[in-house]
C-alpha cells in the first residue's frame, strides 16, 4: 500500500531503523539525495540529507507548508528526522530524476511536444500552489522531477526558498540568478507570477540546453535581466508560433501583465501536450546511460581496490 505519511511512532525512532539507504542519487540543493527503502511498507523513497548549522525554526516552518501540499504535481513530503547534524527530509521518489539530469545524461535538448507535456504538469503544480498563495521561488529544469511513468512533479518547494534565505546569511553566495524574475532581482516585492517568469526561462532551458545568459557571469546576468528586454529563442525559426507565444506570455517584465498559471493552462501550446507515455523512451535512455555510468564507476573502484590489495600483499612479501 502506498505510504501516506510516516507514523508518529516511526518519526521518534532513529532513521536507520525505519529506512534502508540504498544508494546516493546525487546532489540536490543544499544536500545529498539518497534512494531509500521504507522497511515497513517496502516503498522506495528519496531522502535529502541537509547539513544544518542554522536556526531551524524557519526551515521547520517551511516544511510544515510542504506537509500541507497534496497534489499529484508536487513531490510528496513524508516527514523529517534529525540525525547528528543533518536534517533528513523524506520525500516521494521520482525514478527518472530531474529534467536537467535527463538532458545532461542524453546530451540532448527536448522536442517541443516533450516540453509541452512536461510543462502541462508543471503548470498544474504551480496552479495548485498559487491558489494557496504559496510561491515556489526556484522553478528550473533541475527542480522538475519525472517519475518512471513520465509524470512531472515540482520538487524543492519551500525548503529551497527558505534554505536560500538562511544560506544567504551564512555565506552570501548568490544563488543562480538566471531563472529569477526581474522584480525578484530588484527586490521590489513579488508574488506568485515570479514563478511564471522562471517557467518561461525553464522552457527556453529545455529547448536550448541552458537558460538565457547561461554562459555569462551570474553577477553580470543580475544586472542584465532587469535592464534588457525579455529574452527569447536564439533560433526562433526552429519553433512553432504557439511555443514562441507561450514563452513570451511568461516573460513579460511587468508582473502585473504577466500570465497566470491558470491562464497558461488554457494556452494553445499546452493544449498540444501529449500523454506522459511519450516521455518513456527519453526516460529509458537516461536510465540506460545512468546504469552504464554506474557500472563503469563500480569497475574503476573495483580495480583500485584490487590494485591497492596487491600492493599491500607485495609490501608484505618484502619481509621474506
Amino acid at each position: 500500500s502506498e505510504l501516506k505519511k510516516l507514523s508518529e511512532e516511526s518519526l521518534t525512532r532513529q532513521p536507520e531503523e525505519v529506512f534502508d539507504v540504498i544508494c546516493k542519487l546525487g546532489e540536490g540543493s543544499y544536500g545529498s539525495v539518497y534512494k531509500a527503502l521504507h522497511k515497513e511498507s517496502g516503498q522506495v523513497l528519496a531522502i535529502k540529507q541537509v547539513p544544518v548549522d542554522t536556526d531551524l525554526q524557519e526551515i521547520i516552518k517551511e516544511i510544515s507548508i510542504m506537509q500541507q501540499c497534496d497534489s499529484p504535481y508536487v513531490v510528496k513530503y513524508y516527514g523529517s528526522y534529525f540525525k547528528n547534524t543533518d536534517l533528513w527530509i523524506v520525500m516521494e521518489y521520482c525514478g527518472a530524476g530531474s529534467v536537467s539530469d535527463i538532458m545532461r545524461l542524453r546530451k540532448k535538448t527536448l522536442q517541443e511536444d516533450e516540453i509541452a507535456t512536461i510543462l502541462s504538469d508543471t503548470l498544474k503544480g504551480l496552479e495548485y500552489l498559487h491558489l494557496r498563495r504559496k510561491i515556489h521561488r526556484d522553478i528550473k529544469a533541475g527542480n522538475i522531477l519525472l517519475n518512471n511513468e513520465g509524470h512531472a512533479k515540482l520538487a524543492d518547494f519551500g525548503v529551497a526558498g527558505q534554505l536560500t534565505d538562511t544560506m544567504a546569511k551564512r555565506n552570501t553566495v548568490i544563488g543562480t540568478p538566471f531563472w529569477m524574475a526581474p522584480e525578484v532581482i530588484q527586490e521590489i516585492g513579488y508574488d506568485c507570477v515570479a514563478d511564471i517568469w522562471s517557467l518561461g526561462i525553464t522552457a527556453l532551458e529545455m529547448a536550448e540546453g541552458k537558460p538565457p545568459y547561461g554562459d555569462i557571469h551570474p553577477m553580470r546576468a543580475i544586472f542584465m535581466i532587469p535592464t534588457k528586454p525579455p529574452p527569447s529563442f536564439r533560433e526562433p525559426d526552429q519553433w512553432s508560433p504557439e511555443f514562441i507565444d507561450f514563452v513570451s506570455g511568461c516573460l513579460v517584465k511587468n508582473p502585473e501583465e504577466r500570465a497566470t498559471a491558470t491562464e497558461l493552462l488554457q494556452h494553445e501550446f499546452i493544449g498540444n501536450a501529449k500523454q506522459p507515455s511519450i516521455l518513456s523512451q527519453m526516460i529509458a535512455e537516461a536510465h540506460e546511460i545512468r546504469e552504464k555510468q554506474n557500472a563503469h564507476r563500480a569497475h574503476i573502484i573495483n580495480n583500485v581496490a584490487i590494485k591497492s590489495q596487491t600492493q599491500a600483499e607485495d609490501s608484505v612479501h618484502t619481509f621474506d
